[in-house]
């Protein structure tokens, strides 16, 4: 199986990272293909807890190579802090490529980033996008504008001054930028110990696949943030689909033999924009203090809601699924029942099933329909240690209903169970990955 692309299929959030770092378990290369340090993956391994904002999750694992694929953004000071917090805490276990065509974020792009919210909110009052304020948007403008600097470029002093004299010049509207040349300095101080990691990274996966290697491509942000195919304009600035994927690794499409599609057993949003199946009140308090609904870059408090079946069917189609990764289920555990919606109808009386109002406003002003299905118990000490020792068996009986109802509802199978944040908190349920049986669930949990 030599490409696994994983794509989140909700708003981001969906423990993509947990779904990630599993699988890395049974491959050579994990290659992170877009965003920058506005998306974060929070993983628990044996040592302890990790937050990771621009590193793959292969650099957790012996044996397995990270790369920053040529679709990302990269702030280069943050990924050098980045590096050395984890090797500090010796958790910097695998090894790690970046590769030249990746774009880097500068100063000016953070500044920039903060002056496009201050004219939205100045021009329209509510117009803001919540966006991270870390460069992400302006960096990929300037990409798209041929004024970015590349990673390849970074490590070279006289092609990055020339880079930086065209960009800065390219926004007069910025009054603010920083000092042009104590810029450089420090750039050029990141970039020397940056330099051992940035070469080019396509030859290198297109080895590992004439070899038969595992790669996997991991997500950042999520499908229904992409920015053609989702909220638009509360989206990101890339294309966090299972196409974007290959744009942003390089890798081509007859290689990729699955697409992880990772849901929550609810759903989550943080940042602007429409959200129709959210839940307020004291009932959306209890989901977002069970599932620790925190940004694990922003620590912003995320919005919460139910599953959506109009929303995951489209994401289905659009990245072209050929499993579901489901997880958090043991949040939804004890409650009285568990809603999904399963259709939405339109101000003007239209009923959509799996293609959502292409316009936000619109989306915002859908009613969702539920189909009420039956609560499965809270998660103990008893459950969680007989799904280590028995697997899928072990799983409760209205959990394995949901499980086969979402199966039918999407047309492709949950092959993943995920009730916790650790390694071992997983349970395989069978078809195409020759995944770990449950008594082979330690060894993927090392």
């Amino acid at each position: 199986m030599p490409v696994i692309v994983v794509v989140g299929a909700q708003f981001g959030d969906e423990a993509k990272g947990k779904v990630t770092d599993y699988l890395a378990a049974n491959a050579t290369f994990v290659v992170r293909t877009g965003g920058g340090p506005n998306a974060g993956h929070t993983i628990e391994i044996p040592e302890g807890k990790v937050v990771l904002h621009q590193l793959p999750c292969g650099v957790l694992r012996y044996g397995v190579t990270a790369v920053c694929g040529p679709g990302m953004v990269l702030d280069p000071t943050a990924l050098d802090e980045e590096i050395r917090t984890l090797q500090e805490r010796r958790m910097f276990k695998g090894s790690l490529v970046v590769s030249e065509r990746a774009h880097a974020i500068l100063p000016t792009h953070i500044a920039e980033d903060a002056w496009e919210e201050k004219v939205r909110t100045a021009t329209h009052p509510g117009a803001e996008l919540g966006t991270t304020m870390r460069g992400i948007g302006p960096a990929y403008a300037d990409r798209y504008g041929r004024w970015g600097i590349r990673f390849g470029e970074l490590i070279h002093p006289a092609k990055l001054q020339q880079r930086l004299e065209l960009l800065v010049a390219s926004k007069p509207h910025l009054k603010e930028l920083v000092d042009l040349p104590a810029m450089q300095a420090k750039l050029a101080e990141v970039a020397s110990r940056l330099a051992p990691y940035v070469q080019p990274t396509e030859p290198t996966l297109w080895s590992a696949l004439a070899r038969q290697e595992t790669v996997l491509l991991e997500g950042a942000q999520s499908a229904l943030l992409d920015v053609d195919f989702g909220t638009y304009p509360y989206v990101t600035s890339h294309h966090p689909t299972s196409a974007g994927a290959l744009v942003g690794s390089g890798i081509p499409p007859f290689e990729v033999s699955e697409v992880v599609g990772v849901t929550k057993a609810y759903a989550t949003r943080v940042g602007a924009g429409p959200f129709p199946t959210e839940v307020e009140g004291d009932l959306g308090a209890y989901l977002q203090r069970e599932g620790g609904e925190r940004g694990a870059t922003t620590g912003r408090v995320r919005q919460v809601g139910w599953l959506d079946l109009v929303l995951l069917r489209y994401v289905t189609k659009l990245n072209g699924f050929t499993s579901l990764a489901l997880t958090k289920v043991d949040v939804l555990g004890g409650l009285d029942d568990v809603p999904v919606a399963v259709q939405y109808v339109t101000p003007d009386g239209r009923t959509l099933t799996d293609y959502p109002p292409s316009d936000a406003e619109e989306l915002a002003h859908v009613t969702p329909v539920y189909e009420k299905l039956p609560a499965w118990p809270k998660f103990n000490e008893r459950l969680t240690a007989r799904l280590r020792e028995e697997g899928a068996s072990a799983l409760p009986s209205p959990l394995k209903r949901f499980v086969e109802y979402l199966g039918r509802e999407t047309g492709v199978p949950v092959e993943w169970v995920s009730y916790g944040p650790r390694r071992e908190e997983t349970v395989w349920l069978g078809k195409s990955h020759g995944g770990p049986s449950a008594g082979a669930v330690t060894a993927w949990a090392q």
